[in-house]
């Protein structure tokens, strides 16, 4: 029962824009701001349909690689249409509220979302320039939005630990990618472990944060080369992360 509501979430895309959204707020706090709803929900709505126009559109090549993922898209193409478009209206309604040097800091990461299928079959490339925009949105974006950020660099190399390590992992599954998945799995843990340490060796109050890349570290460990684990657990573990550093910071 779990997975089968579970995965619905993740095949839709919903599940990591969520994931978005928790780090976002959780980086907002640990760099001592108040997150916004019209930051946060930006950010989620925005990654829907990045994320969903992908999916949409590459389905041919995402066949060999997520099957199940491309089976529930082909089911649900019409939903998931009406849903991407809500989603971009939403954006767009947000983005009134946010300043326009705030939206400069995503146009880049949107080009590079909507022209993802072009390029996402280079394995290391594609870890690589995920982690970048990853970092720009959850972290870069919410610090000039909302303005009087500080710690931003320390933010940046703890949160982005974490999606290094998640998007390693998500290579070792992915059929296309030209990586070993043992050496490449140590490589993600290690990177994980990584943000771990930065975060209780950081300044102020950011050690909470910490929690993101433990939660990635601690899905990897009995990793499971499939696409449910990867979608569902791997990228959950990203949200969870989120939450509890965002409940710590709070408590």
């Amino acid at each position: 029962m779990g997975w089968s509501i579970l995965e619905p979430l993740a095949f839709s895309s919903l599940w990591v824009s969520l994931a978005a959204g928790a780090l976002a707020a959780a980086a907002a706090r640990a760099m001592g701001l108040d997150s916004s709803a019209s930051v946060i929900g930006l950010i989620v709505a925005g990654t829907f349909v990045v994320y969903n126009v992908d999916h949409l559109r590459d389905v041919e090549r995402d066949r060999g690689t997520s099957p199940r993922r491309t089976a529930f898209v082909e089911r649900h193409v019409r939903s998931l249409r009406v849903a991407t478009v809500a989603a971009a209206l939403v954006s767009v309604g947000l983005a009134f509220d946010v300043g326009p040097g705030a939206l400069l800091v995503l146009a880049p990461v949107a080009a590079l979302g909507f022209g993802h299928r072009r390029v996402k079959h280079l394995a290391f490339a594609k870890s690589s320039y995920l982690t970048l925009a990853w970092v720009c949105v959850v972290v870069v974006f919410p610090a000039v939005a909302l303005g009087g950020a500080r710690d931003v660099a320390w933010v940046a190399l703890v949160v982005g630990a974490a999606i290094q390590a998640n998007a390693i992992a998500s290579n070792v599954r992915d059929l296309e990618a030209a990586l070993a998945s043992t050496p490449a799995l140590r490589l993600a843990r290690g990177v994980a472990a990584l943000g771990v340490i930065i975060a209780i060796a950081a300044p102020g109050t950011i050690w909470p944060l910490g929690l993101v890349p433990l939660a990635a570290g601690l899905a990897l460990l009995r990793f499971e080369a499939n696409e449910r684990y990867g979608l569902v657990v791997v990228d959950g573990a990203l949200l969870l992360g989120g939450l509890a550093a965002l409940v710590v910071h709070r408590a």
